[in-house]
């Protein structure tokens, strides 16, 4: 059976092949023919020498300070001063960004075209992306619209029922963002993809947060301008032998009191599953393994142990799944590799997880599997709510958007005082992974 998402807009979009009910197809660059659009005046993924280069020659990746709280989590951080909301279904293609104006030259028709495959309009201007092909803004808030947009029609797609609601929201300081939510569907019981792309300046208590990391910023009058763009995904089924995924990737740029500029790039994806499927835990990783693979062969290893040392529930001693890919401050070797280094990361979404869903979403399952998964979530609360970065900064920022941040939190959890799997059950075998966590693709 093949099941094809059609085109996005006027641009390149993706494909998703599947054989037979319950069959895993092993999915790569080469056979799963999906990719993101390119923004206007973006070279190619291939087309750069790639992390990889700078790796080999310097021995290392070199990577900057852990980002500050306030970075974390981008989507809630973009949220602050929350200003309206418009309440739609999902956006049709044709509604989706401002029709060109007679008279205007071909290229620029071919964004307002790519544009309309969007879940909503861009937050910036249509002209003033037109305005600037190849500032790294622009590049940036074409990549997040677009993967929120195919990873969106991909869920939709699986799911079958529940269609995607659209909050468009502003920020009365500059910029603003759009939340996509499907909730109580045939196979998500919630689902959220999230972008932001906000501007202005600096909070001093984030500036003295970055500065207490290793940042050196130098504010004029006390402000400090700053840009902030990035797409932020979490995704919980209802079967519990299909995992919940999350995925985030952002871009962050500063501007000191003398005009330079500091920049940087973060993110990530993870797998949580209530059930431990090795065939599932090997495809996940391999799949992100080769998107990496692509910029470096240290950036692999040293992002998947990343993501185990950051998804701790520290009082509880485990990871909250079973990993994947972390990054932050990623500032070398040049803008454009790591940019290309990050859009194969967003390509790797849809090929990591969809086949899993597909696989799992109709397998039966007990009372008692139903109670672990529930469990399970209740650990990843308590992580997003105790430990994750954006997530604490937001909900101690005034003025922040409460619905953004909490996207991320599942629909219904259960928390049992001093419950215990029974030795060699399947609730026991997932928790000794969580507590020792291994490597899967070698």
């Amino acid at each position: 059976m093949a099941l094809h998402l059609g085109r996005l807009a006027a641009g390149p979009c993706w494909r998703v092949a599947r054989g037979c009910c319950g069959e895993l197809r092993v999915w790569s660059r080469r056979c799963a023919a999906v990719r993101l659009c390119r923004p206007p005046g973006a070279a190619g993924a291939g087309q750069g020498r790639g992390l990889g280069h700078r790796t080999a020659a310097g021995g290392a990746l070199r990577l900057g300070t852990p980002l500050a709280a306030a970075l974390a989590g981008l989507a809630g951080l973009g949220a602050v001063a929350f200003g309206h909301i418009e309440r739609a279904e999902m956006v049709p293609k044709s509604s989706g960004a401002r029709s060109p104006s007679p008279g205007r030259p071909e290229e620029d028709d071919e964004l307002a075209r790519r544009c309309s495959g969007f879940m909503a309009a861009p937050v910036t201007d249509l002209r003033e992306l037109r305005r600037t092909p190849g500032d790294m803004k622009t590049k940036m808030e074409l990549l997040i619209l677009e993967t929120q947009a195919q990873v969106c029609q991909a869920l939709a797609q699986v799911d079958g029922g529940a269609r995607f609601s659209v909050d468009r929201w502003e920020r009365k300081e500059g910029g603003g963002g759009i939340c996509c939510v499907l909730q109580d569907g045939n196979v998500f019981e919630k689902a959220g993809v999230s972008i932001s792309v906000v501007h202005g300046n600096l909070s001093e208590e984030a500036a003295k947060q970055m500065r207490s990391r290793g940042k050196n910023l130098k504010t004029k009058d006390g402000k400090l301008p700053f840009s902030a763009l990035g797409v932020s995904s979490v995704i919980h089924p209802k079967n519990p032998h299909v995992p919940s995924i999350h995925f985030n990737y952002r871009y962050f740029e500063v501007e000191e009191a003398d005009g330079n500029k500091l920049w940087w790039f973060g993110g990530g994806s993870d797998l949580t599953p209530a059930y431990l499927n090795r065939e599932d835990a090997v495809h996940f990783h391999r799949t992100l393994k080769e998107a990496c693979d692509q910029h470096g062969p240290a950036l692999y290893p040293k992002f998947k142990k990343w993501c185990d040392d950051y998804f701790v529930i520290t009082h509880r001693g485990e990871r909250r799944g079973i990993g994947g890919i972390f990054f932050d401050d990623l500032d070398s070797p040049s803008k454009e590799e790591v940019f290309h280094f990050v859009q194969s990361c967003a390509q790797a979404v849809i090929p990591s997880y969809i086949p899993l869903v597909e696989k799992h979403c109709k397998e039966s399952f007990s009372p008692q599997e139903k109670l672990w998964q529930q469990l399970r979530r209740g650990r990843y609360i308590e992580f997003n709510l105790l430990y994750d970065r954006g997530t604490k900064f937001g909900l101690f920022t005034p003025g922040s958007r409460i619905e953004s941040i909490l996207m991320s939190l599942p629909l219904t959890a259960r928390w049992e005082y001093m419950h215990s799997p029974p030795e060699n059950s399947k609730e026991a075998e997932i928790l000794d992974v969580l507590l020792h966590p291994r490597d899967w693709v070698h």
